[in-house]
């Protein structure tokens, strides 16, 4: 979801290889992809190759692509570390909603709540807008430390690591969810490769360069 209005050409199922989408179009720069003025840093450490996806819990799109996007992470080479940036627009609790995420990143649970949130706000429509609605949602959740969640998600690391998802977000140019950044080098999304399904294509390519350098 674009922070105007906008809507994402729609993903298509599953994926090409790499050898076969490249034959057919390599992708180029300014076109497909951009290439960032400055480059970010990053945390993978040294040898690997950072991919990142920017989202929102609140954006329909990043709801859509999750199962896609999840299928993909899945066969990602070990020398490839994914992450995820919560970004500060989309709705009007976003600082909540990224707290939201980075408790459940510091409680270990991502991989377990990513779905079921994404089901819960947008298939279920369960109403999980603002801190009160958050802790709530999460004293119902089996599995899912009550107490230890309402601490971190209240914690000065939280905020903080709120705070750099939005200066990311702003240093990479985000115009829209989701969107991903290969290597903080470069900039991918459905905009700009076409389709969400090409923009995964076109990270792939991009990896594949990352490892040249």
């Amino acid at each position: 979801m674009k922070r105007r209005d906008f809507s994402l050409a729609a993903a298509s199922l599953g994926l090409l290889p790499l050898a076969s989408h490249a034959q057919a179009r390599a992708p180029k720069a300014g076109t497909d992809y951009i290439v960032l003025g400055t480059p970010m840093p990053v945390d993978a450490p040294a040898g690997k190759v950072e991919v990142v996806e920017f989202f929102s819990y609140n954006c329909p799109h990043c709801a859509a692509f999750e199962p896609q996007l999840e299928a993909w992470i899945k066969k990602l080479p070990p020398n490839v570390v994914f992450r995820r940036i919560p970004v500060p627009f989309v709705g009007n609790d976003t600082e909540a909603k990224q707290r939201l995420y980075y408790t459940l990143e510091a409680m270990g649970k991502v991989d377990e709540f990513q779905p079921k949130l994404f089901d819960a706000i947008h298939k279920q429509r369960q109403p999980l807008f603002g801190d009160a609605a958050i802790l709530a949602w999460s004293e119902k959740q089996p599995g899912l430390d009550a107490k230890k969640f309402a601490e971190l998600y209240k914690s000065f690391s939280v905020a903080g690591k709120a705070k750099r998802a939005a200066q990311l977000t702003n240093d990479y140019r985000v115009a829209g969810v989701p969107a991903l950044g290969v290597a903080g080098r470069w900039y991918v999304d459905g905009d700009t490769a076409g389709s969400l399904d090409r923009a995964l294509q076109v990270v792939e390519y991009l990896i594949g360069e990352a490892k040249k350098s």
